[in-house]
C-alpha cells in the first residue's frame, strides 16, 4: 500500500536522505526508527508531499505522490511532529472543517467527524476550545484529523513525543485498533514504541536504512537481545559512548 524507491533528498550540498527504499503492507505497523537528524522527518515529508524528493519516489496505493497528489492523499492520512492545530476552534468543529476539506459533506461529515471522536476517545472534550486540552487530548485531536476520512494508508512524525505514559498508552492503543485495517508508519526516536505497537522496524541513520526486519530480527543482532545496544551500533550510538567514557 506504501511503497517508497530509492528516495533521495538534497540540501545544497548535504544529502539528507540517501537513496532509501521500502514498502509498507495493509496490517503492517512499520516503526521507523534513528536518532535525531537520521531524515526520519525528511522522509516522512517526501512520503506525504509536504517536500519534493531531489529523486525517487514514494507511491501511496499505485498513486505517485509527485505526480498524482490528490489521488494520493485521499488515501493518506498525516500526523505531523507537533500536532498542530487551529487552537482557538472547538474540537468537532475543527473535525468538521477537516472532513469538509476532505470532500465530506452532510451526514457523510457528521458521521466521519462522530466516528474519529469515539475511535480518538475525544467524547469529554468534543465541546472544548483545542487550546485549553491538555497535550494528550490536543495529540488525539490531531490523530482524529488524520483519520476523519478512513485513510488506508496512515503516516506518524512521533506521535507519542512529549507525552506522559498514561497519553502514550492511549495513542499506541489507537493505533493497534487500527493496525489490522491500514498501512501504517510511525517515525520515532522512542525504542520502547517498537515493542509496544510495531510489528516492523526499520533502523535509519545519515539518511540510510541500517536494518529492516520485524523487533525479534532486530533484537537477535546482539547477543544481549537488547533494542537499545543494537540501536546504539547501528546508529553510531555505541562509539559516542565509548569517546565520552575516555
Amino acid at each position: 500500500m506504501l511503497e517508497v524507491k530509492k528516495l533521495r533528498k538534497s540540501f545544497g550540498s548535504f544529502e539528507a536522505v540517501k537513496g532509501i527504499s521500502f514498502t509498507v503492507a495493509k496490517g503492517e505497523v512499520l516503526g521507523f526508527l534513528g536518532p535525531n537528524g537520521a531524515g526520519k522527518s525528511t522522509t516522512m515529508r517526501m512520503i506525504t508531499g509536504f517536500l519534493p524528493p531531489t529523486s525517487g519516489t514514494a507511491s501511496i496505493c499505485g498513486f505517485d505522490i509527485s505526480k498524482s497528489p490528490v489521488e494520493a492523499k485521499r488515501r493518506l492520512g498525516y500526523l505531523p511532529e507537533a500536532a498542530p492545530s487551529y487552537r482557538a476552534m472547538v474540537v468537532e468543529d475543527f473535525l468538521k472543517f477537516i472532513a469538509e476539506i476532505r470532500g465530506l459533506r452532510g451526514a457523510a461529515c457528521r458521521e466521519a467527524v462522530e466516528r474519529a471522536i469515539v475511535k480518538a476517545h475525544l467524547e469529554p472534550v468534543a465541546k472544548k476550545t483545542i487550546d485549553t486540552l491538555s497535550k494528550g487530548y490536543r495529540q488525539r485531536t490531531c490523530f482524529a484529523q488524520a483519520i476523519i476520512h478512513d485513510p488506508e494508508v496512515l503516516v506518524m512524525d512521533e506521535p507519542t513525543d512529549g507525552l506522559d505514559p498514561n497519553q502514550k498508552f492511549a495513542v499506541r492503543e489507537m493505533i493497534k485498533s487500527m493496525a489490522a485495517e491500514k498501512a501504517i508508519i510511525i517515525s520515532t526516536h522512542i525504542l520502547e514504541e517498537v515493542d509496544a505497537v510495531c510489528t516492523r522496524a526499520i533502523v535509519i541513520a545519515d539518511g540510510e536504512i541500517k536494518a529492516d526486519g520485524t523487533p525479534a530480527q532486530l533484537k537477535a543482532m546482539d547477543p544481549s537481545g537488547r533494542l537499545d545496544i543494537v540501536f546504539r551500533s547501528l546508529t553510531g550510538g555505541a562509539a559516542e559512548v565509548k569517546e565520552a567514557s575516555k
